[in-house]
C-alpha cells in the first residue's frame, strides 16, 4: 500500500513540475489573453508577492567536483489562494518564475492552483498547458532546424608522410 501511495505522490509531483515548466516558460502575453478569456475566474487572495529577489546559481565542475557560486539570477515569486464559486475547493497556487516580470509569476500561480482544483484540472491541462506546451515544441522544433541548417561539416585530410 506504501508503494501505491508513494509512486501515486511521484505522479503528481512529476505533473505538477511539467505543468509548472510550461507555464514558467510561456509567454506571458499567451498567459495573460488565457486568463482574461477564463471564465467563471474565481476569487484570488494574494498571500505573498508577487516580489523579485535573486538567488544564487551554483554550479559544478563535474558531477563528482567541488559546488562552487557560479552568480546571482533574479526570480519572481508569486502564491495565491483561490476560491468563491468557481473553485470545488480552496486552493494555494505559487510558482517562481526566471526574470523580474511580476505579472508572469502572478498568471502562473493562478493557473497553478486552478490545475490543484479537482473540478479545473482537465479544462486547464486541456485550454491552457497543452496550447502553450504545443506552441513551445514548435518553437524548439524551428530553433533545431534552423541550427541544423547552419551545420557545417568539416572533411579533414589527413597528410601522408613521404
Amino acid at each position: 500500500m506504501t508503494t501505491t501511495t508513494s509512486t501515486t505522490g511521484r505522479e503528481a509531483v512529476a505533473a505538477r513540475q511539467r505543468w509548472m515548466r510550461v507555464l514558467s516558460a510561456a509567454d506571458v502575453g499567451a498567459l495573460d489573453a488565457a486568463w482574461t478569456a477564463w471564465e467563471p475566474k474565481p476569487e484570488v487572495q494574494h498571500i505573498r508577492g508577487p516580489e523579485a529577489g535573486l538567488v544564487m546559481v551554483r554550479g559544478r565542475v563535474d558531477a563528482g567536483g567541488a559546488r562552487f557560486n557560479l552568480g546571482e539570477a533574479t526570480v519572481t515569486r508569486a502564491t495565491l489562494r483561490l476560491h468563491g464559486p468557481a473553485m470545488a475547493a480552496d486552493a494555494l497556487g505559487s510558482s517562481y518564475v526566471l526574470g523580474s516580470d511580476l505579472e508572469h509569476a502572478r498568471l502562473a500561480a493562478l493557473f497553478d492552483g486552478m490545475l490543484l482544483d479537482v473540478g479545473l484540472h482537465d479544462r486547464v491541462l486541456t485550454e491552457v498547458v497543452a496550447p502553450l506546451e504545443r506552441e513551445r515544441a514548435e518553437a524548439d522544433a524551428r530553433r533545431a532546424a534552423e541550427a541544423r541548417s547552419t551545420l557545417v561539416d568539416f572533411l579533414t585530410v589527413a597528410r601522408e608522410h613521404a
